[in-house]
């Protein structure tokens, strides 16, 4: 492909889990790849990943900077991925979530309007959104038409920008939300739980670690698989228009679903004794259910997941170094 045809993505947060599986799909696929991260990812795990990214360091809630960079890049295509992903976080900064959360999603959308009616050329945006914004909707499984009900900062900054694509989309921008729920990977930073049960079965299960220490198990989520989600992700970016597409499998399974399935993985049947519960761990305003019903992904994409429940499970302990048994 001539270099000069190739497509040019911005990825916002391209540091991240979903960051850089998604900057190896488009680089895979021929397209140029730009990125930005809150800090060099050179000097992290992950700027082992970002081999051929452009990758250019700035705060994603500077809205000016983000602006400028999209004037410069003209990017055919943006992903807006960055922000403050953790719910618990968001308790303890409300102001810097919202700051975070809420003007990036400003600039990125004004920068690619501003850019549009500028060059002439069309500027598409996927915007990660989050299961979370349905939260105390009180209605499971959830799908696009579901009513947004946040019930954390968190939740409501993600809120904002869902509706802020909503309305650049009314004024002729190909602005699409991505509905994502919990997708996970070895990629995933260990403050989320799937991947804090992960490192410490593994720890466990090498006698490294006794006990591992967890809030509410019995809330339930549907997980899937992160580098199949950045396949959506990828997919909504080339339709012909902006839409909300909801990315989930639809299975329900607990926290404690994942504990006992990560133990046994490891041939650990007994688990119960390795686990315990702090008040101080629960998150305050947790969803009982959020699960999804992504059947406009499966028509309008051609999407679906492939990986199960165990599979996610089995993937990240092997990531993490677990003697996983056969099964």
């Amino acid at each position: 492909m001539d270099a000069d045809a190739r497509p040019v993505a911005l990825i916002t947060g391209v540091a991240g889990q979903d960051g850089t599986y998604l900057s190896e799909l488009l680089i895979s696929r021929g397209w140029q790849v730009h990125g930005v991260a809150r800090t060099d990812p050179s000097t992290t795990d992950t700027g082992q990943y970002l081999t051929g990214v452009t990758v250019h360091i700035q705060d994603i809630a500077n809205t000016d900077a983000t602006v400028d960079l999209i004037d410069r890049i003209e990017p055919d295509h943006v992903f807006h991925l960055a922000g403050i992903s953790s719910v618990w976080k968001s308790w303890q900064d409300p102001v810097l979530t919202t700051r975070v959360n809420g003007l990036s999603v400003v600039g990125v959308l004004d920068g690619c309007l501003t850019l549009q009616d500028r060059v002439g050329k069309r500027v598409t945006v996927v915007n990660a959104s989050s299961a979370e914004i349905f939260a105390g909707s009180g209605i499971s499984p959830q799908d696009e038409n579901t009513p947004i009900v946040p019930t954390s900062p968190y939740g409501a900054s993600k809120a904002f920008a869902h509706h802020m694509v909503q309305v650049y989309r009314a004024k002729g921008l190909a602005a699409s939300n991505a509905i994502l729920y919990n997708h996970e990977s070895p990629r995933r930073p260990d403050t989320f739980v799937t991947r804090k049960i992960t490192k410490a079965v593994t720890a466990i299960a090498a006698g490294e670690q006794d006990v591992l220490e967890l809030g509410d198990t019995s809330a339930v989520r549907d997980w899937g698989w992160a580098p199949e989600y950045v396949e959506a992700v990828y997919e909504m970016a080339t339709l012909s228009h902006g839409d909300d597409v909801v990315v989930a499998t639809g299975e329900a399974r607990s926290v404690e679903d994942f504990v006992a399935t990560a133990f046994a993985c490891v041939g650990i049947a007994d688990w119960r004794r390795h686990v315990t519960r702090s008040s101080v761990l629960r998150r305050a305003a947790d969803p009982e259910s959020l699960v999804g019903n992504s059947a406009k992904a499966q028509r309008l994409l051609s999407w679906s997941p492939r990986h199960s429940f165990d599979a996610v499970v089995r993937e990240m302990l092997v990531g993490d170094g677990a003697p996983v048994t056969e099964r």
